[in-house]
């Protein structure tokens, strides 16, 4: 994967950031495009092999459009500064996230803001055993990687049907349930760095399984 040229592409675009520069370089934008789906094709193989549970997610399954949706964004620009995928994206669950950026680039998982029935299905997994999810956020390694929950908004009392002195109270509040972790533009174009995503997606499994088994089952 040639990830200069596809931040050197990011760079241009931002400079150029309106549909006509983007007509005239679509050649480009299809050879970085394509470039990264062959990546995270490769991605994809790697993770199911080490991951029995694995929803098979080929990348041009996984990519996400490069236009903001301005419909909901209309202050936005065009076109976003970063190229962006989920992987294991079983439907209606939380997939691992990858964002390949100009100044910097992350991994995340989890469920930001998840629709009303799943967020309650999440808080009634933390009643009935929340010990497991804070066993999982207070590993060393697991902190070392991502610190903490993804900070959103959250409820300033307990939700409705959870008394406020619950032992999970702060977790009860939260409505994102998510973490993420961020590499800089040289970590990205190291050799290692197939190796880091993979360490990342190992670290964030247990996570992404608890709250996934709260949605589905």
């Amino acid at each position: 994967m040639d990830f200069k040229n596809q931040i050197d592409f990011l760079k241009a675009l931002q400079k150029n950031n309106n549909k006509e520069w983007m007509d005239a370089n679509r050649k480009w934008y299809k050879e970085v495009r394509d470039d990264f789906i062959g990546w995270l094709n490769k991605i994809n193989a790697s993770l199911a092999a080490i991951d029995d549970e694995y929803y098979d997610t080929p990348g041009k399954k996984g990519i996400n459009r490069i236009n903001n949706n301005l419909m909901f964004h209309p202050n936005k620009p065009i076109y976003k500064d970063h190229f962006g995928a989920g992987l294991d994206k079983r439907p209606n669950t939380g997939d691992f996230y990858i964002e390949i950026g100009i100044e910097r680039s992350m991994f995340a998982g989890g469920l930001w803001r998840p629709d009303p029935k799943r967020l309650r299905s999440i808080r009634d997994a933390i009643d009935y055993d929340g010990e497991e999810l804070q066993k999982i956020l207070r590993k060393k390694s697991f902190k070392d990687t991502f610190g903490a929950l993804y900070e959103d908004v959250k409820l300033t009392k307990a939700p409705k049907g959870f008394s406020n002195d619950h032992r999970h109270i702060d977790l009860l509040r939260n409505k994102t349930f998510a973490v993420a972790t961020e590499f800089s533009t040289k970590e990205v174009l190291k050799d290692d760095f197939e190796k880091k995503v993979i360490k990342v997606y190992k670290e964030m499994l247990p996570f992404r399984r608890y709250l996934n088994q709260a949605v589905t089952v």
